[in-house]
């Protein structure tokens, strides 16, 4: 007989609890925990983490060619001692064995069947990566969304609008996950623009009464203004209380002022869900300390930097069963965030998210690498192949739109029609809308660099620098 996996027979949810208490119980326990007391829980955790990771070919390979044995590590003292990995290795793990990869700590051909969820990061090279989630894996990202939404004051019975992409990538249906199971909210998926037209979320948002929003800035401030400039309503009076986002670089004060309730960022990931949330004083991002180990490192020299000083974060888990992180390098460029927060907690907090390291660009709320732009041009035989991205804000809500410039093969291709089609197939793999332009040959040497450099540019970021 077939063995059927149940998600509620999965887990012991009150030890579960226990150890990664819920909100309100959160905020009189872990939060509060001191630096001593946490720091032993972490320890514990970590080398449990560990021992885990051994046991998965990818951390095997890898920590193997370094020349790593199981007990070299002895505590989290020798954490930067251990080589860090990022997201190239982990398309090269998946490409091992699609959609499993040897980063999973799974045999479906062995192991007895478990629930799981599969949802993939936002951007790409060629197919979207995907990541699938044991039960205590996305049980606990589930408590970290409760966790921070607490912390932004949402309360039971409040309606909080999601207006997040619903579809492979994960944001969406993990903040539904997280309001339905951990605050007692009514979660309002109406997704992205794309899903759910704006004037549309614009009727559901009085008719419903939404309490608070979950998005974009970009996004959310469009909403304003089309409530504002076409509809000739005050945002204002609708009594949102806050709005719940990945602040980045965007500016926190226009979008308060905007729809008269606060801005609270969040900092999260495809692979770890929420790892940082600000609370009601908003003094910076407190890392979720009893889930996860940050560091902010030169991203150079990998040496770790202190209050204020900009580098890239790793990340290391501490509960996750199917696919561990231990020091993922993400590209994020963040800072420690200095003094205490009024909230009492000692939690290190890190500031907003300034950017990235490498040359991925989020759009409207989707990642795009230039590579993935890249291998969807050399499809074209009208095309050369070569290609530039250029990424800029175009208005002042905040609207960032890229432009892709590709060279044809020779003068007389049809440049009209290659952009056309260049430009379905780029929404068709990307989820995003790209504007296509098409030059003659030998035309974007200037901008890309292919005669003169040894390392061709394939974007230019004309956005403001914070």
């Amino acid at each position: 007989m077939t063995t059927i996996p149940r998600y509620y027979q999965s887990l012991d949810f009150q030890k579960l609890w226990e150890k990664f208490p819920p909100a309100p119980e959160y905020m009189d326990s872990n939060y509060m925990l001191s630096r001593d007391a946490l720091q032993a829980l972490q320890e514990e955790r970590f080398l449990l983490q560990m021992q885990r990771a051994w046991e998965i070919p990818f951390y095997q390979r890898h920590w193997g060619a370094a020349g790593m044995e199981p007990g070299d590590i002895r505590s989290l003292a020798d954490l930067s001692g251990i080589p860090a990995f990022a997201v190239a290795d982990l398309r090269d793990a998946l490409s091992r064995n699609p959609p499993w990869g040897d980063f999973l700590g799974l045999d479906p051909e062995t192991d007895e069947p478990l629930p799981l969820v599969l949802q993939t990061s936002g951007g790409t090279t060629g197919l979207p990566r995907p990541m699938l989630y044991a039960p205590v894996d996305r049980e606990v990202m589930n408590i970290n969304t409760g966790r921070r939404l607490y912390m932004q004051g949402v309360r039971p019975f409040d309606v909080i609008q999601v207006v997040l992409s619903l579809g492979l990538s994960n944001g969406g249906f993990l903040a539904r996950e997280g309001i339905w199971k951990y605050s007692g909210a009514v979660p309002v998926m109406t997704g992205s623009g794309a899903q759910t037209p704006t004037r549309r979320q614009i009727e559901i948002m009085q008719a419903w009464k939404t309490t608070h929003l979950i998005g974009f800035p970009a996004y959310l401030r469009h909403m304003g203004h089309v409530m504002r400039d076409e509809l000739k309503l005050d945002p204002r009076e609708l009594g949102i209380r806050s709005l719940i986002v990945h602040l980045g670089v965007d500016d926190r004060a226009s979008l308060e002022a905007l729809w008269g309730g606060k801005v609270y960022d969040t900092y999260g990931t495809n692979e770890c869900g929420s790892l940082a949330a600000e609370c009601e004083q908003q003094t910076g991002a407190h890392v979720f300390e009893d889930s996860f180990v940050l560091e902010i490192v030169d991203k150079d020299s990998g040496v770790p930097l202190g209050c204020g000083e900009r580098g890239v974060i790793y990340q290391t888990t501490l509960f996750k069963h199917l696919a561990p992180l231990i020091r993922f390098n993400s590209h994020d460029i963040s800072a420690w965030a200095g003094g205490t927060c009024p909230c009492g907690s000692i939690h290190q907090r890190i500031e907003r998210i300034y950017g990235r390291n490498d040359n991925m660009v989020k759009l409207r709320g989707t990642n795009i690498y230039p590579e993935a732009i890249g291998a969807l041009v050399t499809e074209y035989p009208q095309s050369n192949g070569e290609y530039i991205c250029v990424v800029e804000r175009v208005d002042d809500a905040g609207r960032e739109e890229m432009t892709v410039f590709v060279e044809a093969l020779h003068a007389d291709v049809d440049k009209a029609a290659l952009e056309r089609d260049l430009a379905v197939r780029c929404k068709e793999a990307l989820g995003v809308k790209l504007t296509l332009r098409a030059v003659a040959p030998g035309e974007l040497d200037a901008m890309t660099g292919l005669s003169s450099t040894s390392k061709t540019r394939r974007l230019i970021d004309k956005r403001p620098q914070p």
